[in-house]
């Protein structure tokens, strides 16, 4: 029997219809020997755009991110990065994983460090550097020890270090899964205001209040197949297919 159709609830009229493609996935599948953690996604983000994946542990939401950002190949079927139609270069991307991984090093030169890998000229490190700890209110900590900061400082410099790359693509593996709730409404401020820079995101959560603050676009997952894909509004607004339905009542059992 063939697998059904994802459903997309999006209505006729969707601006982010319209907006400037970067990565299409057609197909696409990924496996890890006898496993399938990805089967037969279609899907294109666009610029603009702020994606929640959501669903529960194990169907897929980090394997898609992933591929997205092109940290893994896929199996079978095609991505494709899209060339900005302005510039004619591909999207520059970075990502955000749970856990962020800090140099034994301040504060300061872990964000330098990242630029250098990322092949910035010696003349621009020092100010971009200082313009992204100015973003995330860590300047003045720059000179202490990454390993010193607390939890929120450090997924705070991760954003960043993450930033300072200019990405038009930033992918995000549950930035607050493991954070008290004043460092999460720091970082979702962030996010928030990130997108609203033109940053394109892209977002695993389990948050469903968090996917609806932030997220003008929302992706359900199951086993491995993305089963809805939706505006953020029509995603919470209307009727789901039983799985998605089952699964937001789960989470909130009052819906």
């Amino acid at each position: 029997m063939n697998a059904p159709l994802p459903v997309s609830l999006a209505p006729a009229a969707d601006a982010a219809a319209a907006a400037e493609p970067l990565v299409s996935l057609h197909g696409a599948a990924v496996h890890f020997g006898r496993t399938t953690a990805l089967a037969g996604v279609d899907l294109t983000l666009r610029r603009g755009q702020r994606l929640a994946l959501i669903g529960s542990n194990g169907s897929g939401k980090t394997t898609l991110l992933r591929l997205l950002h092109g940290l893994l190949p896929p199996s079978r079927g095609q991505r494709t990065l899209h060339r900005l139609a302005a510039e004619g270069r591909p999207p520059r991307m970075a990502m955000l994983f749970q856990r962020p991984f800090l140099m034994q090093l301040s504060v300061q030169r872990n964000l330098r460090l990242g630029l250098w890998l990322a092949g910035v000229p010696a003349a621009e490190r020092a100010a971009r550097s200082d313009e992204a700890l100015h973003r995330v209110g860590l300047h003045d900590q720059a000179q202490r020890p990454a390993a010193a900061l607390s939890g929120g400082q450090q997924q705070r410099l991760a954003l960043a270090r993450a930033w300072a790359l200019r990405p038009d693509i930033l992918f995000l593996d549950e930035p607050t899964a493991s954070l008290d709730p004043a460092a999460k409404h720091e970082v979702e401020s962030l996010v928030e205001t990130l997108g609203r820079d033109g940053v394109t995101v892209v977002m695993s959560t389990h948050n469903l209040g968090q996917a609806k603050r932030l997220a003008t676009h929302v992706a359900y997952l199951e086993a491995g197949r993305l089963v809805v894909q939706a505006p953020t509004d029509a995603f919470f607004g209307s009727t789901l297919p039983p799985a998605a339905a089952h699964f937001l009542r789960g989470e909130n059992p009052w819906l």
